[in-house]
């Protein structure tokens, strides 16, 4: 199930896509070791610029995806499973269709002892996912890129034309 529409009733649902703002802040700023499953290995695709822009933000960044497991990419070894996953991994990002999500966070939950976020890209949602963070007090973001976010909350997306309201006198 996903929340792709609103409920029936018309009533707000009960978790929203993402913390507000100070959350995600604060989430974004203690990333160390992010996961990115389903990324590409080619430049022109949103999960390789997304990983790519988490790496020179000074994460480390492990990606998973079973087609290219052994190779190297962004200074790690592909890995083909979220199982395959280090322990030190604090933040799952999902490049998934919705419905391969419950499975891989379920597995990530129970392999990751320090999991602390799992993150779900633009248009990708999962209430059972959602649910199964909830349980175990994880962190959980559907439907956002952490790239964009970074950037309308770091100021960085007005270098692009974006009225992100930060006041920066960088350039």
């Amino acid at each position: 199930m996903t929340d792709t529409l609103p409920p029936k009733d018309g009533a707000v649902p009960s978790f929203p896509d993402a913390p507000d703002d100070a959350a995600l802040r604060k989430i974004l700023q203690r990333i160390k070791t992010v996961a990115v499953v389903g990324v590409s290995p080619n430049p022109v695709r949103p999960s390789y610029f997304v990983a790519r822009y988490l790496k020179l933000k000074g994460k480390a960044v492990v990606p998973v995806n079973p087609g290219h497991a052994g190779e190297q990419l962004f200074g790690a070894t592909v890995v083909a499973d979220v199982t395959d996953l280090p322990q030190a991994v604090d933040t799952l990002d999902v490049f998934r269709r919705s419905e391969h999500v419950a499975p891989i966070v379920r597995a990530a939950l129970d392999h990751l002892p320090g999991l602390k976020t799992v993150w779900l890209q633009i248009g990708v949602t999962s209430d059972e996912a959602r649910a199964m963070c909830a349980e175990r007090g994880v962190d959980f973001i559907q439907n956002r890129c952490p790239k964009i976010e970074y950037q309308r909350l770091f100021g960085e997306l007005r270098m692009g034309g974006f009225n992100t309201g930060v006041i920066s006198s960088k350039l």
